[in-house]
């Protein structure tokens, strides 16, 4: 799930963003909705949805939501027409991290792998994990290190350890490449 952690002050907990609202669906006051969820359905489940307006955390209220193309459409409460709605076109859809599901064992949320520091099994430094991206067939991570990005497929031949606790990850890497 590509997410980004996001604090919030007022209640002092980690948040993630799990979709956006894109644009305008329609006149009646509908939103558009990309979910950041895999799969995509996930979106509907983690609710209810927190957005910032002027640093300020609340609720968004959701009188209805539905499936549209490849992505959802939803009504806001209280938010009847197309020139309503259009002020929340761009908001990120937030939950409390704590609300997400335990990842299995050997299973890790994009955030969580984000900013650790990536090592070879010798020990030698190669950055710190930057980002992650899917592709067709496996996930990479972006890994930086001021002067050079490297991307390291995230799949067992290479990852060898991943250790929260140390904020490390062993990589069975060329440092070279």
């Amino acid at each position: 799930m590509p997410v980004v952690a996001k604090a919030d002050a007022d209640a002092g907990q980690a948040l993630i963003i799990v979709g956006r609202i894109t644009g305008v669906y329609g006149v009646r006051g509908w939103v558009r909705l990309a979910s950041f969820t895999d799969p995509t359905d996930n979106l509907l489940a983690y609710r209810p949805w927190l957005i910032e307006e002027c640093g300020v955390w609340r609720e968004l209220p959701i009188h209805d939501v539905r499936r549209q193309g490849k992505g959802f459409v939803a009504r806001i409460e209280g938010c009847d027409d197309r020139d309503e709605a259009v002020r929340f076109a761009g908001y990120d859809l937030c939950v409390p991290v704590d609300r997400l599901p335990q990842a299995e064992e050997d299973e890790y949320y994009w955030f969580e792998l984000e900013g650790l520091k990536v090592a070879t099994t010798d020990g030698i430094e190669l950055g710190m994990v930057d980002h992650l991206f899917a592709t067709g067939g496996n996930d990479v991570m972006v890994v930086k290190d001021g002067t050079r990005e490297r991307l390291l497929p995230f799949i067992a031949d290479v990852v060898v350890e991943v250790d929260r606790s140390e904020g490390l990850i062993r990589v069975d890497w060329d440092p070279e490449l």
